[in-house]
């Protein structure tokens, strides 16, 4: 149970709205699919509580985010991780060329 100081957090929230708009590539292994980014947000967030109590988080808006790290899940921190852009990522994707994924 939560206090009333500390709502509980929607999980269905929209946290990565822009997040898929960004591709990375591992230099080290080719990697395309899997990275632990690290970022801190600043949101403003209406939050609508039922008369039951259960919490619905509706118009949230990213007022700063800056983006801490970006880690290769199979390389981790040795990986060397560079943001590339829509079209070459559509290319590669097209291509089949990077690192095959060995999660499936």
């Amino acid at each position: 149970m939560t206090s009333p100081s500390e709502p509980p957090v929607d999980t269905t929230a929209p946290h990565v709205a822009d997040a898929a708009a960004v591709r990375y590539r591992c230099t080290s292994c080719g990697n395309l699919t899997r990275f632990d980014v690290t970022t801190t947000r600043r949101t403003r967030a209406f939050h609508h509580y039922t008369v039951g109590g259960e919490l619905e988080v509706e118009d949230l808006s990213v007022l700063a985010e800056e983006l801490e790290s970006v880690e290769c899940r199979w390389c981790g921190p040795s990986g060397v991780v560079v943001e590339i852009d829509a079209d070459a990522a559509a290319a590669l994707d097209r291509s089949g060329s990077g690192a095959s994924d060995p999660e499936g």
